[in-house]
């Protein structure tokens, strides 16, 4: 055995130890958080894995940076194989795969053509970086780092593609251009230039090459980029199913001590893991309409944050289940807040839970069940509310007292709308073809009441036995279970699930997407599994059966753009339902704004923040309604009552209100279809 080959093994065997004493401590620290399921369904997640991991599908969403970071990660894959190759040349020098013929071959082939991009995407991104200052980029305290990471990549991929450009003229391997496309024409040049020290330069590279791999290794547990190893992992282990899907809590175990989360060791271990794999990309802080209109959310904030709390608090509760006593300092440690020392709570206040954050991230980290996590312990345990969240504890008594947010309004008269319309309710007749879920602002606020009426008589017109349940529908809780008050949440999804069952209900249509989600795809939790239906759906189904017609010879005239809502778009994957029923009407084709479909901008009303103040920064639906006054369109489309709500005040805000109509969906189609 040579000098080379026991000093390599020397070095290989010190890094193995080293980075599996950190893999240790890593898997340790998720061991404090709650156990949670996160490897069933496993042809799932396999698929998930292949589409989003290692096809970076949600990566090249971002069309400058997603093909750069995507060709350094598709160009690593391959350099894995390049990778062992060194290690078993390592222990034994001279070794390599050539004896695989012509599927080695393709490997150096491809690993040349990978080197050369990695090293101009590593170029590209440090130019985005330090010269463009794209701005998601430019985090305080991580510059220095990410320059430095960014050099350690270029110097490992290129002190590869010297060592194999020099392996001709060392080892005397008989390749040409065919096989080492860059690494042929490049050794030719070095060797002519090298002379006698071709040999050394080769040794060179190839340790340098070698040391920073294993070093880069056992630095990534300690750094950001641990992503590096947890990011394909973290997809498999993401979430499959409602995105906003919010888990419920059992308060009637016997063992809750606590409500939401108020530390780390309240998140499941998925969270945690969640925090070693944020690559602080920024792409969900770009995105978020809270943190865009000068709010103090920032979503990688909170992940970090959530991180940072991890590696702080997690060694001192392995110490304290081992029996041993903190320290002084450890104690100060222990002692601090998640929420208030590392999070600020206005943050959490600030989520609208639109879920474009979860979206744009590429590696499926789960922003926002986080944030309503630390919303429940600040409502349910500390009953804590900042200036903007003020008037939700008068919200929940409004619910818990008439089962609707808004006060004023009283239970016994849910059902006023329908006067004078011949619309049974359940109680009535409970036999039906579709129940209606009105909901409280369908049932109460004026303008959505117009929604209201105008999609009960699309049905009527469509013939649809329909019934709604009056007095009897309470609201759905998605207010409460948004803004951290699961509790009220449970008591109403309760109460609508037994008057369900009462009347054997199958099949709901609701106008509301907040309604349609909690409905879809929360009540199934609690034993409630129904069809359920968004309005936009249901019409588009009844034009497309021949059960409503459009009147073609009314012509539409004029212009209409389409406002995605978040629940019905992202959370739901719907959005060709409601452009195809408009589009369907002659005269009308759709304006996109700037920001559509599932890049589309929240109205700020969702999470609860319909019934929140803004008091910092700009408003989100003033901003929201600008872009869609942009593209020049006459009428403004939305398929949400609290859309609607948002929309129109930021149209009155722009004075446009003489010339510019919200419209929903229903009220749209009503004025063109054969009555």
């Amino acid at each position: 055995m040579t000098i080379h080959s026991i000093a390599f093994i020397v070095l290989l065997l010190a890094a193995a130890g080293l980075f599996s004493v950190s893999a240790r401590r890593l898997l340790a620290w998720l061991g404090v958080a709650k156990p949670e399921v996160r490897w069933d369904r496993l042809p799932e997640r396999l698929m998930n894995t292949l589409v989003v991991g290692f096809g970076q599908s949600k990566i090249l969403r971002d069309k400058v940076a997603g093909p750069i970071h995507a060709g350094i990660f598709w160009g690593f894959l391959v350099l894995l194989f390049s990778a062992l190759e060194m290690i078993l040349e390592g222990i034994h020098e001279g070794w390599s795969f050539n004896f695989l013929g012509p599927v080695y071959s393709v490997i150096t082939v491809l690993t040349d053509l990978f080197c050369l991009l990695i090293i101009v995407g590593t170029m590209m991104s440090l130019w985005r970086r330090y010269v463009s200052k794209i701005k998601r980029l430019q985090v305080e305290g991580e510059k220095v780092e990410a320059g430095l990471i960014l050099l350690t990549i270029l110097t490992i991929v290129t002190s590869l593609l010297i060592q194999n450009a020099l392996r001709e003229s060392t080892f005397g391997e008989d390749f040409s251009w065919a096989v080492r496309p860059v690494a042929w024409p490049l050794g030719a040049l070095l060797s002519g230039a090298l002379g006698a020290a071709t040999e050394t330069v080769f040794h060179v590279a190839w340790w340098l090459h070698a040391v920073l791999i294993l070093g880069f290794m056992n630095y990534l547990p300690f750094s950001k980029h641990l992503h590096v190893l947890t990011s394909i992992p973290n997809v498999f282990f993401s979430n499959l199913g409602p995105t906003n899907k919010l888990e419920p809590i059992d308060f009637e175990a016997p063992d809750v001590e606590k409500f939401g989360v108020t530390d780390i060791e309240d998140f499941s271990w998925k969270t945690l893991f969640d925090g070693y794999t944020c690559t602080h990309c920024g792409r969900c802080t770009s995105v978020c309409p809270a943190n865009q209109t000068g709010k103090v959310l920032d979503p990688r904030g909170i992940i970090v944050a959530i991180h940072d709390r991890t590696v702080d608090k997690a060694p001192l509760i392995i110490k304290q289940q081992a029996g041993e006593t903190l320290t002084e300092a450890e104690q100060a440690v222990w002692d601090k807040k998640l929420i208030g020392d590392y999070i600020d709570p206005d943050a959490l206040w600030a989520c609208t839970t639109c879920g474009a954050c979860m979206q744009e991230c590429p590696v499926n980290i789960e922003h926002v069940p986080a944030i309503v996590g630390m919303r429940r312990s600040m409502v349910l345990m500390e009953s804590s509310f900042n200036e903007e969240a003020a008037l939700l504890p008068d919200i929940y008594g409004n619910m818990e007292t008439n089962s609707v947010p808004w006060g004023g309004f009283a239970q016994a008269d849910r059902a006023n709308w329908a006067e004078g319309m011949g619309i049974k309710t359940a109680a009535e007749d409970a036999s039906m073809e579709v129940l209606f879920w009105v909901g409280c602002a369908g049932s109460y606020d004026e303008r959505a009441k117009t929604i209201t009426k105008a999609f009960a008589e699309l049905m009527q017109i469509a013939n649809v036995d329909f019934r709604i349940l009056g007095t009897e529908e309470h609201c759905t809780g998605d207010v409460a279970r948004r803004t951290g008050n699961e509790y009220l949440a449970d008591m109403l999804t309760k109460t609508n699930i037994e008057t369900f069952e009462r009347y054997g209900v199958k099949t709901i249509v609701a106008t509301c997407p907040h309604c349609f989600n909690t409905l879809k795809n929360e009540y199934p939790q609690y034993g409630g599994h129904y069809e359920v239906i968004h309005h936009t759906q249901y019409i588009k189904n009844l034009i497309e059966t021949g059960r409503l017609k459009i009147d073609r010879d009314k012509v539409a005239t004029s212009t209409i753009t389409y406002h995605d809502s978040c629940y019905l778009g992202r959370y739901n994957n719907e959005f060709e339902a409601p452009r195809a029923t408009i589009t369907n009407i002659p005269g009308l084709d759709i304006i996109e704004p700037a920001r559509s479909g599932d890049k589309g901008l929240c109205c700020g009303a969702g999470g609860g923040r319909m019934f929140m103040e803004e008091v910092v920064g700009d408003r989100v639906n003033i901003v929201r309604t600008n872009e869609l006054l942009d593209t020049g369109a006459q009428t403004i489309a939305v398929n949400c009552p609290f859309c609607t709500t948002m929309i129109t005040d930021g149209v009155k805000a722009a004075d446009k209100a003489d010339s510019v109509r919200v419209m929903d969906v229903a009220e749209i189609v009503r004025e063109h279809v054969q009555s």
